[in-house]
């Protein structure tokens, strides 16, 4: 096994994944107040799912972030010809309402040994271990609640998201905001790009966004490698 003094971890498809009925009910809440269209439940869940490839890839593209809102905004445009239901949308309420359903239907660890390995690299003694995660439709505050449900926040030293930094994978700045919390947090200054681990599932986000700044890298999941590798 490869000890390394700070390990960083993507979050979606790497540590947990969606609830299939949290998008479920998203998609019937949005049937049953917004779809002035009357389009079929199908069509709007594939709208969300249009949506939420579409503003990644421009944020993957961009390096920066389109806020929850906005993209909640672009759904309900898709099922609305009429341009006052978005001026007359109440939209903090609208994001209180698919809080409540995050955390009603809470996404699930990725797999069983996902606990297990954070686990392990915690009683590592010196290490430290931090999140570094794009976000879309649900915001860093949401997620930060989830990871308390879930009891998966105390294995973390810190928590970055890319709505609350203005940054996304692989954006270079994203990552080096990471080398910085690590020197907080470690209190030793700037620890050595090679004792550092990036892991996630996504090959551009992740693997090229660390590559990019020297740290070492590891894709899980996505190409059936399990996170326990890391215990290798």
């Amino acid at each position: 096994m490869n000890i390394y003094q700070h390990y960083s971890f993507d979050l979606w498809l790497t540590l947990i994944k969606s609830n299939p009925s949290f998008k479920e009910e998203r998609a019937r809440f949005f049937y049953d107040h917004f779809n002035q269209r009357q389009l079929s439940m199908e069509e709007v869940a594939r709208i969300f799912r249009r949506i939420d490839i579409m503003c990644n890839a421009i944020n993957e593209k961009t390096g920066s972030n389109i806020d929850a809102e906005e993209m909640y905004l672009m759904v309900i445009s898709e099922l609305n010809d009429d341009a006052a239901v978005i001026r007359d949308l109440d939209l903090p309420a609208l994001y209180r309402e698919m809080d409540a359903l995050v955390l009603k239907y809470l996404p699930t660890v990725y797999c069983s040994n996902t606990v297990k390995v954070l686990r392990t690299i915690k009683e590592i003694p010196g290490s430290t271990i931090s999140l570094l995660s794009n976000t879309g439709f649900i915001k860093g505050a949401t997620l930060r609640l989830v990871l308390q449900e879930l009891k998966l926040d105390r294995f973390f030293d810190f928590q970055l998201y890319s709505d609350e930094n203005g940054m996304s994978k692989p954006n270079e700045q994203f990552f080096r905001l990471m080398l910085e919390n690590v020197a907080r947090v470690r209190q030793e200054g700037v620890t050595a790009p090679g004792n550092i681990i990036h892991i996630g599932d996504n090959v551009k986000a992740d693997i090229q966004g660390g590559n990019v700044i020297g740290i070492r890298t590891l894709l899980i999941n996505s190409n059936k490698q399990c996170i326990s590798s890391l215990l290798n």
